[in-house]
């Protein structure tokens, strides 16, 4: 089972990212798991969610303390949230920055595996709105494999409706194409 836990701010579709992922997910026939944590519901408020995916059922309840992937999608989250917190030791972290995966690994303090992507650049560009996430699945696809990109795009079309489903999926496939990464154990993490 991939446990994935996702952090942003209240209006940057962070739950969205989590259905999404666990709806393409099930287009692969897995166990899926999807749900949100909101603390005060107000725009700009942290935001986290979950997701499991898996062979075999899920029969968990409760939220992800332990993930395998952190997924950030507001790209200061981290100084004010320890998105870090409970990172299996082998883990995964992708983080919505304009900063290489060594300057960021640095700066969350990790050994975890650390992958970069420009999430609120490319929504700029290509949605024109800092909405970050279609476009910070797009790297999650291509940095980490838990879904393939076809199915990304199918819970995408199926989400969306008109007009918005071209540029959300030209944002997922971007963005799977501009994630730089991994680093592990850079000098001076513990």
């Amino acid at each position: 089972m991939k446990e994935i836990r996702f952090h942003g701010r209240g209006g940057q579709g962070t739950a969205t990212a989590a259905d999404l992922l666990a709806k393409a997910a099930s287009y692969e026939e897995k166990y899926v798991q999807s749900f949100p944590f909101f603390g005060a519901e107000r725009r700009g408020a942290p935001v986290t969610a979950y997701v499991r995916i898996s062979d075999s059922p899920i029969w968990l309840r409760e939220p992800i303390y332990n993930p395998d992937i952190v997924v950030v999608l507001d790209h200061v989250i981290w100084k004010h949230v320890n998105v870090m917190e409970g990172l299996k030791k082998d883990g995964v972290v992708l983080l919505n920055t304009k900063e290489s995966p060594a300057e960021a690994q640095r700066e969350v303090n990790t050994k975890a595996y650390v992958y970069t992507v420009d999430a609120t650049g490319i929504a700029l560009e290509v949605l024109k709105r800092p909405i970050t996430n279609t476009v910070i699945l797009g790297a999650l696809v291509a940095a980490t494999k838990v879904v393939t990109l076809d199915s990304m795009k199918k819970a995408i079309a199926s989400r969306f409706t008109g007009s918005n489903v071209g540029p959300n999926i030209k944002a997922v496939e971007l963005a799977s194409t501009k994630v730089e990464g991994p680093l592990k154990n850079l000098e001076g993490c513990p």
